[in-house]
């Protein structure tokens, strides 16, 4: 077993790099790629204060930021963090790994996971992962996930890390424009609520 992130152990070399890249051309050719801070912006108070967990390059936190929250963003590849610095300066952008998350803030009203996450953590750390963000949420805040449901981390082994967590489920959709659960969807966005 390893501590590493799968996103470290289970990706080719220049991963990184080549992610950075997809979603700056992805930027520059107009993409909409805004659809998950969309979701977030709407289910939470204007100028809230957000935790993007596993925030990538930084585009969800990105957005949240330019829409009046203040974002704390937290990934474990400095590649990543050093991206959304040179790209979306605003929030505060810090590499630590999500399973030993130990920041030096107030609570956040909302944290989010999206990008697929709960799959590229190390291999047993998902309710670790999942503890350590809860415990950086204030008491009625929530945890919004989203990952691919045809990876290797099942979607009962997700609700059972949820529970043991001590986190509460709320809702459960397909994607992030709310179109409804089904069990053969391929995706999954859960909303959860800190008691």
């Amino acid at each position: 077993m390893t501590d590493r992130p799968r996103w470290f152990t289970d990706t080719k070399d220049g991963h990184s790099a080549w992610y950075v890249e997809r979603f700056r051309t992805m930027a520059a050719e107009g993409v909409d790629l805004a659809g998950e801070a969309r979701l977030i912006d709407a289910a939470i108070a204007p100028g809230s204060r957000i935790l993007d967990a596993g925030c990538g390059p930084g585009r969800v936190g990105a957005e949240l930021h330019a829409r009046g929250h203040t974002v704390v963003g937290v990934d474990a590849d400095p590649v990543l963090i050093a991206a959304a610095e040179e790209d979306h300066p605003g929030p505060r952008w810090v590499v630590a790994d999500l399973a030993t998350l130990a920041l030096d803030e107030e609570p956040f009203d909302l944290a989010v996971m999206a990008g697929n996450v709960m799959v590229f953590v190390a291999p047993d750390s998902e309710q670790s992962v999942l503890s350590s963000v809860r415990a950086a949420v204030r008491p009625g805040g929530r945890v919004v996930v989203g990952f691919a449901t045809d990876r290797e981390y099942a979607l009962a082994d997700f609700d059972a890390d949820v529970a043991a967590a001590g986190l509460v489920h709320e809702q459960r959709f397909a994607t992030w424009d709310l179109v409804p659960w089904t069990e053969d969807a391929d995706f999954a966005v859960t909303f959860l609520r800190v008691p």
